[in-house]
Parts: C-alpha cells; sequence; structure tokens
C-alpha cells in the first residue's frame, strides 16, 4: 500500500526531528516505537510527527494511518542520516538551523497564546456583542430595474418619454437590449458590490422609485436606472454561527495580546522594508465586483 503521507511535503518537520534528542539507552521499549541502526524514535517524537502530518492527534487515528505515519517517519529519518553521512546537513547547516528555530518559535507562540486564551476564557456575553457588530455592519440590498440601450441619443429619448409619464416597464420592454427588458428590466435584489462601478454609484445615489434623469455609461452601452426599494441584507440566525463568531473574538483576542506584547517590546528594524505590524494573519481580501452589470439571479426572501 502506498503511504498517504509523503516525505516531499513534510520538511519543515525535519526541523522537528532535528531538534528531537535521542533517548538514552536505559529507556525502555514502552517510550520509543522504533529504533534505527540502533537509534530510538521516542513516542513523543512520533505522537509530534502524528500530529503535524495527520493535522490531528494520534489517539485519533487508527492502526492502518499510525503505521502509515510511522513508517513515513522512519523513510525521512533515514533520509536525515543520510544526509549527515554525504555531507549535505554540514552544507546546509545555517538553513538547518533557521528551520529549527522557526519551528520552535512556532510551537511555543501557539502554546502561549493557547495558554493566554485558556486564562481569559470567552464569554456567550463577548460572542453576542461581536456578532452584533458584524451584523450592523451588513450592507442594504437593493431592488432596481435599467433599460440599456446602445447610444447615448436613445438613453436620452427615454429620459424623455419617462420625464412624460411613459411606463418603465414597458419602455424596458421595447428599448433594452439586456434579457431582463424582456421582464420590465427587472433586475431583483443584488449587492452593489455585483455591479460594475458606475453602475453602483448611480444605484446608491437614487432616491426610492426615481430613476436617473442622466443616463449612465458602462463599458456595456448606456442605462437608464430606477430604483424600486432597498432592505437590509437577512444577517444569519445567531445561534447557526456563533461557533464562527466565538472563532473571531478569539483572534481578536489573541491579535489585541499580540499588541501588547509590541508595547512592551524594543523593536528595531534593520532592513529597509515596507510591511504592516504582524502578530496574525491578515483576512482573506473581499473579492473583486463582477464587470457584468447585471446580478448573478437572487433567490427573494
Amino acid at each position: 500500500m502506498k503511504h498517504r503521507y509523503a516525505l516531499s511535503t513534510l520538511a519543515l518537520l525535519l526541523a522537528l526531528a532535528g531538534c528531537a534528542k535521542n533517548e538514552p539507552p536505559g529507556k525502555t521499549t514502552e517510550s520509543i516505537v522504533a529504533t534505527i541502526n540502533g537509534k530510538p524514535i521516542s513516542t513523543e517524537l512520533f505522537e509530534a510527527y502524528a500530529t503535524a502530518a495527520a493535522r490531528r492527534p494520534l489517539k485519533e487515528l487508527n492502526p492502518e494511518q499510525r503505521g502509515q505515519l510511522l513508517d513515513s517517519l522512519i523513510a525521512m529519518t533515514l533520509a536525515a542520516e543520510a544526509a549527515e553521512k554525504n555531507g549535505t546537513a554540514t552544507a546546509k547547516k545555517s538553513e538547518i538551523e533557521a528551520q529549527q528555530s522557526l519551528t520552535r518559535m512556532n510551537l511555543l507562540s501557539e502554546s502561549v497564546l493557547k495558554k493566554h486564551l485558556d486564562d481569559h476564557p470567552i464569554t456567550d456575553a463577548e460572542i453576542k456583542a461581536e456578532y452584533d457588530t458584524q451584523v450592523s455592519g451588513i450592507a442594504l440590498e437593493y431592488h432596481a430595474r435599467h433599460i440599456l440601450v446602445e447610444s447615448r441619443a436613445v438613453a436620452d429619448d427615454v429620459v424623455a418619454q419617462l420625464n412624460k409619464g411613459g411606463d418603465f416597464g414597458k419602455l424596458a420592454q421595447k428599448h433594452s437590449i439586456d434579457p431582463s427588458g424582456k421582464s420590465g428590466g427587472d433586475l431583483g435584489w443584488f449587492n452593489l458590490k455585483t455591479m460594475v462601478p458606475q453602475f453602483s454609484a448611480a444605484v446608491a445615489g437614487l432616491e426610492k422609485g426615481k430613476y436617473t434623469p442622466t443616463p449612465v455609461q458602462t463599458q456595456f452601452g448606456w442605462h437608464v436606472i430606477k430604483l424600486e426599494e432597498t432592505r437590509s441584507s437577512a444577517p444569519p440566525a445567531f445561534d447557526d454561527v456563533k461557533e464562527q463568531v466565538k472563532n473571531l473574538v478569539q483572534r481578536k483576542k489573541a491579535q489585541a495580546f499580540i499588541e501588547e506584547l509590541r508595547k512592551t517590546a524594543k523593536i528595531e528594524k534593520v532592513a529597509a522594508v515596507e510591511s504592516k505590524p504582524i502578530g496574525l494573519p491578515a483576512p482573506a481580501p473581499a473579492s473583486a465586483a463582477s464587470s457584468d452589470p447585471t446580478p448573478a439571479p437572487v433567490e427573494k426572501k
């Protein structure tokens, strides 16, 4: 059976293995899982390796998975021994020491953050307060219609007909080159982020029931837009997202702890680099707005 845990994908664990000390000869076989050329692999090292490779504790793995991991650790140990013998370890000494240092710092930082969070447990009140904050920032949704035409002259004519009391829906059916024209230009409910900037700005500047007095140009043509109504996006139920919000609160607490450490530390940057203070990984950037002015179909609530 092929091993699922490839040696090449666990380079950082070499540093962990390098940091581990061989067990003294007096240890019993109960504290080791294997010996390689007379050198023991300790249970502690195997557990650390298995947890890092499988991303869950060794006790949660079945016998087959444990066997695969042990074989993988043995293979990595043999390769490390070969590196010691052929001079690779000496040539890569500074790189190995750097990896070992990073591994040690990573383990220690995770441990101290866990202790800090254990000492400052998150309360339901904190989770609810964060939920309320997030809900308050939910963007508006807009329900609008538009008439898309190819030229400014036709768009101006449409506006003129609307000014005379023309029916927006009927004019959309007659003039719009957008598929929504068949339904009177109805775009349904959408978020402004799904629209091109010019279209979004025009919609955001309208009052309910009003249309754009001047046609709006985008790369798709000329638009006459009417805002039907707005609403706040329905937030998810608190119980449905409680765990996600708890993780967010936990992240903020950890970040605040790191920032406090910064305040009391003497930090001098030697290299001239452009950077922002980093305590924890930054959240993923928001996705770019669509280039299509017509949003994807949204189920009406």
